[in-house]
């Protein structure tokens, strides 16, 4: 395995061929059916294999969804920040759903941009499947309305034996890999030393630098053998896959179900050694750490002064808790909230997706203040983001959703893969303690996709 630097190429998701859907007008020409799945069926579904190396997968322990096929995709020309319209076009979808629950009915999967202004789409797919903690399943098929609606509910009454699992693989797996750094230890030491002055000087308070990292192999790499380490290896992360872009993040962006909204940041970070006794210590350490704590409090801060307003309540906790992964420990709230009745009796409180929209960037993948932390990514990161540390998740035609972050991720694509990991830089930031904090979190991602 090599390790080098090189300059940095664009590694892009494919390109996908499917109707494009702008306004509820074109959107009344789909119908979804959805029905349940039978009990033995929906104990059996196992959502990565039914996603297989094409499909679209979003879950977490095993609940989540996922799906195969484009009906159609909705642009979203203004990037997370404007996704108004995805609400109109999503309820003008006949809908044949007799079961009423979140992800039910027409579901837009997407993974968006870092910027919050670049465009993107969200895809709603011909098939989906989702499963509930509760052990239900259901499934959703959209056709173009023109097709015999009796034997589209026909057909969406039933998931056949040949569509459990997703299509494998008849390729082997990459045998050799080359690792290329696209900027020297040294000369990321020196961006993060240009950030802390930049914050000393003020008034940048907060910035997040990410690096990224290219991986060349023999052959394709396989996505789905890929998702299937990073569950082994991530089980209580969000798993996800659209179009290329994977990954197994730890941070829930935003959650809607109902009137519910769930929120769960996490900034601060140590690594953990593997022996109970020392990740105990460390992770008193973090919490006792007044760098960590603060970058913590700025990320809690801005994100419950944006949805107070939307909330009958919204509960904070004064004092974050550490969330163990497999190599490392964060600092982690969990924000949970109720919106205004009286939005949501009117259909007026926003859907996930919006939320997700107002919410990104935080201050754990941007920085304090947002406009000025964007500004100073993109004159000190040689590469950019593209969809990493995005949102990535779905929205329902009621409003209904899951948004992670896009963390942990890499975008794939042929033999190639580009991943990013960084860390939040505030006045206190130590250069060669940043640097190694992206090499923690870089193992996430290289364990699951470097297998020689």
């Amino acid at each position: 395995m090599n390790t080098e630097t090189r300059s940095a190429g664009e590694i892009t998701p494919p390109v996908v061929r499917t109707p494009t859907v702008t306004g509820p007008q074109d959107a009344s020409q789909w119908t979804a059916v959805t029905r349940p799945l039978p009990e033995e069926m929906a104990k059996e579904l196992d959502l990565l294999a039914f996603a297989g190396d094409e499909g679209m997968l979003f879950m977490r322990d095993g609940v989540g969804l996922a799906a195969r096929g484009s009906a159609f995709r909705i642009p979203v020309p203004g990037g997370a920040a404007a996704v108004g319209h995805v609400r109109a076009i999503l309820g003008a979808v006949v809908a044949d759903d007799p079961m009423h629950r979140a992800a039910s009915g027409p579901v837009a999967i997407g993974a968006l941009a870092f910027l919050p202004h670049d465009p993107g789409y969200l895809t709603v797919p011909e098939l989906l499947v989702a499963k509930s903690s509760d052990g239900t399943a259901w499934m959703t098929r959209v056709h173009a309305t023109e097709v015999d609606a009796a034997q589209g509910v026909e057909h969406g009454s039933r998931l056949e034996s040949s569509e459990m699992v997703g299509p494998t693989s008849a390729a082997w797996s990459p045998h050799g890999f080359d690792l290329h750094s696209t900027v020297t230890h040294e000369q990321w030491c020196d961006r993060i030393a240009t950030a802390v002055a930049a914050i000393n000087e003020g008034p940048l308070e907060k910035v997040v630098l990410a690096r990224a990292v290219d991986v060349e192999a023999t052959g394709p790499l396989i996505i789905g053998e890929i998702l299937g380490r990073l569950r082994a290896l991530f089980p209580s992360c969000m798993v996800f896959h659209v179009e290329g872009f994977l990954g197994a993040s730890p941070e829930l962006l935003v959650s809607r179900k109902g009137s519910a909204v769930r929120a769960h940041p996490l900034a601060g970070t140590i690594a953990r050694s593997g022996d109970p006794e020392t990740d105990a210590r460390l992770a008193a350490s973090l919490l006792a750490s007044s760098k960590d704590r603060w970058e913590h409090s700025l990320v809690i801060d801005a994100m419950a002064a944006l949805l107070r307003p939307l909330c009958d309540e919204l509960d904070v906790p004064r004092t974050p808790t550490v969330l163990s992964l497999r190599n490392v420990s964060h600092l982690a709230t969990l924000i949970t909230g109720s919106l205004r009745a009286d939005q949501v009796h009117d259909r007026t409180s926003p859907t996930a997706l919006e939320l997700a929209g107002l919410l990104h960037p935080t201050p754990a993948v941007g920085g304090v203040p947002v406009e000025l932390a964007l500004a100073t990514i993109s004159e000190l990161e040689p590469v950019p983001r593209g969809r990493y540390a995005g949102p990535v998740g779905w929205v329902d035609a009621a409003g209904n959703g899951e948004w992670a972050v896009g963390l942990r991720s890499a975008q794939v694509s042929g033999n190639r893969a580009r991943m990013h990991a960084g860390g939040g830089i505030v006045a206190d930031s130590d250069p060669l303690a940043e640097l190694t904090e992206t090499q923690l979190k870089l193992q996430a991602l290289l364990a699951a996709v470097v297998r020689p």
